[in-house]
């Protein structure tokens, strides 16, 4: 895998109350890339989390309270500047994600400053259903109208991020509700950054409880239409301004 030997790489795992994931999912990440460097931050669990992510060999920075996958992702991104990573790549902790994707993701970045994991692009046979489905559809078509090519999977937490989003996200990722998804390609898009998607596979979760339900998911319908206008009127800044911080 010569694209991650050539990178500093840190792969950042956001988990909440994940004690019956975490632990897997990080000997899975070290199996498969023995070379990178794992933070899980801690979103303000109540259980064992941060005691299994670092029983199974991870960094782990613990949050006092709850941000969200935005709070913990920006943690994540300026633990990278902090430490002289070259490469973010989000995962998440339930197991969905599978690190043997991570070289495709890296390989992206170099015609790319962010790749994203897309479950609709020719792999895997992961459908999404009612509401979610068509949230999906439209943001997808209104970010790719952005990014001036084809994104079918803006929702993905399966990401990667060069230098460039690295310094980016650092200063300014977003912690909204959507915003470790929808508002940081907005971000990304409007300043300057180059996102395309590779297609991978996800897993079902490993453990625990899956937190979709019939009304969180029409509640998602009506709050990602929110977060996606409210990533557009934004005043956001350039990657030369996230330079300058």
């Amino acid at each position: 895998m010569p694209e991650v030997a050539t990178r500093r790489i840190l792969i950042v795992l956001p988990a909440l109350n994940e004690e019956h994931n975490v632990g897997a999912v990080v000997r899975n990440v070290k199996e498969n890339l023995p070379d990178v460097g794992i933070l899980v931050v801690d979103d303000g669990s109540s259980d064992e989390t941060s005691r299994r992510a670092r029983e199974a060999g991870a960094n782990v920075a613990r949050l006092a309270v709850n941000l969200g996958v935005g709070g913990a992702m920006r943690t994540g991104f300026r633990y990278a500047v902090a430490n002289g990573y070259d490469v973010v790549i989000q995962v998440d902790a339930d197991g969905q994600h599978d690190p043997s994707h991570v070289p495709e993701l890296v390989a992206g970045l170099d015609s790319a400053d962010l790749v994203i994991g897309a479950r609709f692009a020719g792999k895997g046979d992961y459908r999404a259903t009612g509401p979610r489905r068509w949230a999906m559809w439209v943001l997808a078509f209104v970010i790719s109208r952005l990014a001036r090519t084809k994104l079918t999977d803006v929702t993905s937490g399966f990401k990667a991020a060069g230098p460039r989003a690295v310094k980016m996200f650092a200063q300014y990722y977003p912690a909204e509700y959507l915003g470790d998804t929808v508002e940081s390609l907005v971000l990304a898009i409007r300043g300057g950054l180059v996102v395309k998607q590779v297609p991978v596979e996800m897993r079902e979760r490993s453990g625990g409880q899956p937190s979709q339900t019939p009304i969180r998911a029409a509640v998602y319908l009506v709050r990602a239409g929110l977060a996606l206008l409210l990533a557009l009127v934004r005043r956001r800044p350039s990657v030369e301004s996230a330079d300058a911080a």
